[in-house]
């Protein structure tokens, strides 16, 4: 497999349009955990190998358990999981697979365990992730 065509080098100004992005969600208050788990699987729902790569071995290095990634996949049925992590682990797939919408019970969850701003960060969070996973797939970036 090769990469189709850097962005980063044909298109930086669009390119770092999206690290403006990266840089503002990393500089909001989310907690390592949240942020890691939200981009381990939106990019598992999206099948992006280029993120899931890159972000497991960052959450694993930020002390995430290799349980609680593999279960990841599985995690309504798994016990790892706390009442917050639930919630935006349920928005996070809601949101990478908008074409089923939002619902207003996932929304309700989340704002009830999470501040106004908070979700509004795990929203751009979410957000952000599909970014990169939709340049990460279109591209066919690969691990290394």
């Amino acid at each position: 497999m090769e990469t189709r065509i850097r962005i980063d080098k044909v298109e930086p100004a669009g390119y770092k349009a999206v690290l403006g992005l990266e840089k503002f969600i990393e500089s909001t208050p989310l907690t390592r955990v949240h942020k890691d788990l939200i981009k381990i699987r939106a990019s598992q729902i999206n099948g992006c190998a280029f993120c899931i790569d890159m972000h497991t071995k960052e959450a694993r290095k930020a002390g995430e358990t290799e349980q609680r990634i593999y279960a990841l996949n599985a995690w309504r049925d798994s016990p790892f999981y706390t009442e917050d992590e639930r919630a935006i682990l349920a928005l996070t797939e809601e949101v990478t697979l908008i074409h089923n919408h939002v619902t207003d019970n996932t929304y309700q969850q989340a704002a009830n365990v999470l501040d106004e701003t908070y979700l509004a960060q795990v929203m751009m969070a979410i957000i952000t992730i599909n970014v990169w996973n939709r340049i990460g797939i279109a591209t066919k970036l690969v691990p290394a």
